[in-house]
């Protein structure tokens, strides 16, 4: 038995752990993959505070990795797939174990969104990435397309044309949503190209991503653009189906909760991108995670 179950191991999931651990509540931690979540998909985290020029996020997750087992906190690689109320303890069901506890915190994070395209699922891995840290140095010397206007989509347009003969970012409006110093390194870039108010309508290509059908949506035209490849950032999709009709959600499937990050449910907290909020970064996970545990701790004393 558990005093506290955290599933998910991004920064909020880990910022959790480290609060948790020093109110020396007993802890498990369960991640399904890696720990550090989508954000280990971008090499440099930039704007995180006390480091200048960035900080390299495979060792930034590592620190608080370290951080949380030097408190004794219990990391577990677990899909989980439900959790089951009873009599005021919770039960975890993973894919091969289950795990019991006085309380939870879902920390479990999100995924890309897809266009849901003609071409998008039979090109992936062949050209369709949702990765640019991933995939880039694949990409030598083509032209490929980025779709998306927001932080992500500028971040990995100016990351690929580093590898990419040249890189048409692709916004459905005529302003981008990302930061304004993002916007002025993506402008400077000479290798990129913006097609503003313009949607992509199918991916073309057999075997391989060959090219874009894409439409302009101010006068509805059309027309074919060669490539080798389109990287989608559009949006992120919360992993919160295991938790079924458990907890309230909003439209989109992202957790709703209160400032204290409590969840529908009295002994279950949500924390960082799973939950509906303004604004998905690490910082703002790491300060949900810190605030869920620190109320659990406040729940399990009033236990």
């Amino acid at each position: 038995m558990y005093d506290l179950i955290i599933i998910g191991g991004g920064p909020a999931g880990l910022t959790a752990a480290l609060y948790a651990g020093r109110s020396r509540l007993r802890t498990l931690l369960i991640e399904k993959m890696a720990l550090g979540g989508q954000i280990i998909l971008s090499p440099t985290i930039e704007n995180y505070p006390g480091f200048p020029g960035g900080i390299d996020t495979h060792e930034l997750i590592s620190a608080m990795r370290r951080q949380s087992e030097e408190l004794s906190i219990e990391i577990k690689t677990e899909d989980s797939v439900g959790i089951i109320p009873q009599g005021g303890i919770f039960k975890v069901k993973g894919r091969e174990e289950e795990f019991e506890a006085k309380a939870v915190i879902v920390t479990s994070g999100a995924f890309p969104k897809k266009l849901n395209i003609p071409g998008e699922d039979k090109l992936i891995a062949r050209g369709v990435s949702y990765c640019g840290t991933c995939d880039g140095p694949l990409f030598k010397n083509k032209e490929i397309f980025v779709v998306g206007g927001g932080d992500k989509a500028v971040e990995e347009a100016i990351y690929l044309t580093r590898f990419a003969a040249k890189v048409r970012l692709i916004h459905r409006r005529d302003q981008l949503r990302a930061s304004k110093i993002l916007q002025e390194r993506l402008f400077e870039n000479k290798k990129v190209e913006i097609l503003w108010n313009t949607v992509p309508l199918e991916i073309l290509g057999e075997k391989a991503v060959e090219g874009l059908k894409i439409r302009n949506v101010k006068d509805a035209s059309q027309k074919d653009i060669t490539a080798g490849g389109v990287f989608v950032f559009i949006g992120i999709h919360p992993n919160t189906e295991f938790l079924g009709n458990l907890v309230k959600k909003d439209e989109g499937g992202f957790v709703l909760t209160d400032e204290d990050m409590n969840t529908s449910v009295e002994g279950i907290f949500a924390a960082g991108d799973c939950r509906r909020k303004t604004l998905t970064q690490v910082i703002t996970a790491c300060s949900d995670g810190a605030i869920a545990a620190f109320n659990a701790n406040r729940y399990l004393e009033t236990k």
